[in-house]
């Protein structure tokens, strides 16, 4: 898939953990896993828009285009 998922690298960098980006999305654990894995099939802009703001990043620091190699 040519969309990049980087929660994780945002929370590395701003020395979060998984649970408490939950926590403060008010998401289980489970469905944050789907949307770090990339498995998740679309994001709602409202779930977008509060994980920048826990994170305080913008939405190009989350998903990131990479084009398939043909």
């Amino acid at each position: 898939m040519p969309i990049v998922v980087n929660i994780d690298v945002m929370l590395a960098k701003r020395k979060m953990q998984s649970k408490e980006l939950a926590e403060a999305l008010g998401i289980t654990q489970a469905n944050l896993s789907i949307l770090k894995t990339g498995k998740a099939k679309g994001i709602r802009f409202d779930t977008l828009e509060a994980i920048c703001k826990a994170l305080n990043c913008q939405p190009g620091d989350i998903l990131e285009f990479v084009p398939e190699q043909p």
